[in-house]
């Protein structure tokens, strides 16, 4: 697996903050489910380089993982001590709640101690998720995070941001960005670190952005004119199913309509002891790397 330079940065950040009194079981392999997405990769390349075991876990692992197929959770788990479970498509849909139940309690009969839940800020949905995976047995930590910055580089907003014009509906309402990088290392410190036993931590960015201000530091990143467009609910489910997505997407809006999670949140200076990285620093670099050539 190969390191980047910004994981080494975030490794090193980490390290300056959590001391060397962590636990010591470093032979136990971590299992990572989502472990090629945003956060699910940031963890593992943190993990690897501080000599711990990872499986990574998705369909196209050794052995695969299918959140659909339970017959290939028991082989994923062997010789597992602790797992970060990330929930795809999200934990805001259908039946995720019944599935992280049966899996955290799988993944306890066949000897896991530690599970580390990604969940999302203000969803309910979510928050029955979190139930279930704590009635398991399994000591565990949940980190709920915003909205996150990657999106808009390694997730579905690519594609607008490289035509030029974000389409969604969200109106003028703002949301508390909060960088992948931070995610992981919070998620690493949990898995590593009794400390974080027990808790529930709320990750945001440093500042409250409109997509109005999002559009506007991806364009001072990019050189180039970046528009955002307020569009109706119907208007974007109609887009998803012309792209053939689910059109429950939509409704993860409505979280950022209500206003609910509309305020900062201290969980990454609490666990990390420094600031969320901001968006504009996020942009800069991505647009330096090439990602929004048009």
């Amino acid at each position: 697996m190969r390191l980047s330079f910004a994981a080494m940065a975030r490794l090193a950040a980490v390290e300056l903050t959590e001391p060397m009194t962590q636990d010591t079981q470093t032979t136990q392999t971590t299992l990572v489910i989502g472990g090629t997405g945003k956060t699910g990769r940031r963890v593992a390349e943190t993990l690897a380089a501080r000599g711990r075991p990872v499986r990574v876990g998705s369909r196209t692992g050794e052995p695969p993982f299918d959140w659909d197929r339970p017959d290939t959770w028991g082989p994923a788990l062997e010789g597992v001590d602790r797992v970060y479970v990330t929930y795809y498509p999200d934990l805001a849909f259908p039946g995720a709640a019944e599935q992280v139940g049966a899996f955290s309690r799988a993944a306890v009969a066949s000897g896991v101690r530690r599970l580390v839940l990604l969940s999302g800020r203000g969803e309910e949905a979510a928050q029955r998720a979190e139930e279930e995976l704590k009635a398991s047995g399994a000591d565990w930590t949940v980190v709920r995070a915003a909205w996150f910055h990657q999106n808009f580089d390694e997730g579905f907003f690519l594609e607008p941001v490289l035509a030029g014009e974000i389409a969604l509906p969200t109106a003028d309402a703002v949301e508390p960005f909060v960088d992948a990088g931070d995610i992981a290392d919070v998620v690493v410190a949990a898995l590593t670190d009794d400390r974080h036993i027990g808790r529930t931590y709320e990750l945001t960015g440093p500042r409250l952005l409109s997509f109005h201000d999002v559009a506007a530091e991806l364009s001072k990143a990019t050189g180039r004119e970046i528009a955002y467009v307020p569009v109706s609910g119907e208007a974007y489910r109609a887009v998803l199913r012309e792209h053939g997505l689910p059109e429950d997407f939509a409704d993860l809006f409505t979280l950022i309509l209500d206003g609910r999670n509309a305020h900062l949140a201290n969980g990454v200076e609490e666990v990390l002891g420094r600031r969320p990285r901001d968006f504009a620093d996020y942009a800069r670099e991505a647009a330096a790397a090439g990602v929004w050539n048009a």
